[in-house]
């Protein structure tokens, strides 16, 4: 029963958020085929607009309301909220998601406080996406031959929309099939081989000119440029962290966790210690951050931001 009831969503994936408000909503049409559905973000809500949604119509006597990151409500609106969603009406079901974080906690608490149904839609780490892969095509009934799921990772990157996206195009094309390595490599061509995580890797490594000419054809062949900023970020921080752990007498599966990168990368990690000192890896990422807001529209080529971001982060690396 769905009716009568109020569930939060909460958490940064907004695929999987998105998938258990549409959960919720089926469920409640299925209960109330005749009840109104209201989608509104909570930030442009008052009082009156919300007691009206929640109270039904004069042309439906249940409502579905889905009240869209309540991060941004009012505070004043906590109390209420929280009391209806602590106790809604028959002919109600409420909806509420929130993006995590700290801001709008207030209400967060008095939700919890009234043990008001919650869902968690965590972020799916880059070590989860060949198991998210796995998961999306079996559900689609998708075969996978044995490495297929890394390859579609790879070829897409690390966005899970994108990527379920992508099962979805190969599970219609692909009918009655097993997708393999090569299909991956057929289907997504250019982006297979070159990634933003295969630039970074490049860069990282000492090898800039073929970082270089990897980015221009990724690029070309439709890579969003926040993506390289953000795999570089990621491989930064890690790196980082690596460094203010190695002294420790952490075992590598601690040191993996603690960083949140699987077990196989720390070995990476350890050799890449050696040519990226501390005040390198701050140095990078100035850099990277600097680039990250040029390609977010603060600098009229984006390409070009890039390429000195690469540029800098080679010097960063050789100074001594």
């Amino acid at each position: 029963m769905t009716m009568g009831r109020a569930l939060l969503v909460t958490g940064p994936e907004a695929l999987l958020a998105e998938r258990h408000v549409a959960a919720r909503v089926r469920s409640a049409r299925k209960q109330a085929p005749e009840a109104d559905l209201h989608q509104v973000e909570a930030s442009s809500v008052d009082a009156g607009t919300f007691a009206e949604l929640t109270g039904g119509s004069l042309f439906a006597s249940a409502s579905i309301v889905v009240l869209n990151d309540v991060s941004g409500l009012d505070q004043s609106l906590f109390d209420l909220v929280a009391a209806t969603a602590a106790d809604p009406s028959e002919e109600l079901c409420l909806v509420m998601t929130h993006p995590g974080g700290v801001k709008g906690k207030g209400l967060l608490d008095k939700l919890k406080k009234a043990k008001v149904e919650t869902i968690e839609a965590p972020a799916i780490k880059t070590w989860e996406l060949g198991k998210f892969v796995e998961n999306e095509a079996r559900h689609a009934k998708l075969r996978l031959e044995a490495g297929a799921a890394q390859a579609l990772v790879d070829a897409i990157g690390n966005d899970p929309r994108a990527i379920a996206a992508a099962v979805v195009q190969l599970c219609d094309d692909l009918v009655d099939q097993t997708l393999t390595v090569e299909a991956v490599q057929t289907y997504f061509g250019g982006r297979a081989e070159v990634t933003s995580f295969a630039v970074a890797d490049d860069v990282m490594a000492g090898r800039t000119g073929d970082a270089l000419e990897k980015l221009r054809w990724a690029l070309a062949t439709g890579v969003a440029p926040v993506l390289v900023t953000s795999a570089l970020a990621n491989s930064l921080r890690g790196l980082g962290k690596y460094h203010d752990l190695r002294s420790s007498r952490l075992n590598d599966g601690e040191v993996a966790r603690q960083i949140g990168v699987p077990p196989w990368k720390v070995k990476d990690l350890t050799r890449l210690s050696r040519s990226w000192s501390p005040r390198a890896i701050a140095q990078a990422v100035v850099a990277v951050a600097e680039a990250d807001g040029a390609v977010k529209g603060m600098a009229a080529d984006a390409d070009f931001a890039l390429e000195q971001m690469l540029l800098a982060l080679d010097r960063a690396r050789t100074a001594r």
